[in-house]
């Protein structure tokens, strides 16, 4: 496996500063170093501090997992909003997101090159991510059943509602009481 990047090897509390600072992006990369010498300036004399480069990847790393969030969470609010819920759309997202992510994660560690990934660490991350695609695909197809047995009963009221409508209406007419049953059975039978 790859080795961790100097800034996850950093002091706790110098990598939340930096996180905090490149979340926050208002200062550019140099003044971000400027003040981490400042901030800590035992950790800069011991040359423990990350370099311009380190921090600006890690930047660009942090800044592509803060978009995946906001992401994540403006989709979850545009489902809530536009969706009622019962259907569980929120959940469908959730597991598409996951599915992608893992999808992502797989190719990424099928591309890493032999020399930064032992076979067995391959081998175990592999099964990991096998074991967890198969939790989430049987969660997936229990949000499908779910779902089909949702839209099944709200057919069914809209179907007793248009026939109890239709009912009311042909009675009104003066339709016969053998008529009316017919009416009803047509309209019902269609949900077969």
């Amino acid at each position: 496996m790859a080795p961790k990047s100097s800034i996850d090897r950093l002091a706790p509390e110098i990598k939340a500063y930096i996180q905090a600072q490149l979340s926050m992006g208002s200062l550019t990369l140099d003044k971000l170093i400027a003040e981490l010498q400042e901030r800590f300036p035992l950790a800069a004399k011991a040359g423990e501090l990350p370099s311009r480069s380190a921090v600006g990847r890690y930047g660009q790393k942090l800044e592509r997992r803060l978009a995946a969030v906001r992401a994540s969470t403006e989709a979850a609010k545009l489902i809530k909003e536009h969706a009622g819920d019962d259907q569980d759309a929120r959940s469908e997202a959730l597991t598409a997101m996951l599915q992608s992510e893992m999808f992502d994660a797989i190719v990424e560690l099928q591309e890493a090159s032999d020399e930064t990934v032992d076979p067995g660490d391959r081998l175990a991350m592999l099964s990991k991510a096998a074991k967890n695609i198969a939790t989430l695909t049987r969660s997936s197809v229990h949000l499908k059943q779910f779902q089909v047995k949702i839209e099944a009963e709200a057919r069914a009221r809209a179907l007793e509602a248009a026939a109890a409508t239709a009912e009311t209406t042909a009675k009104a007419q003066g339709l016969s009481d053998a008529g009316v049953e017919k009416l009803r059975e047509a309209i019902m039978g269609s949900m077969k």
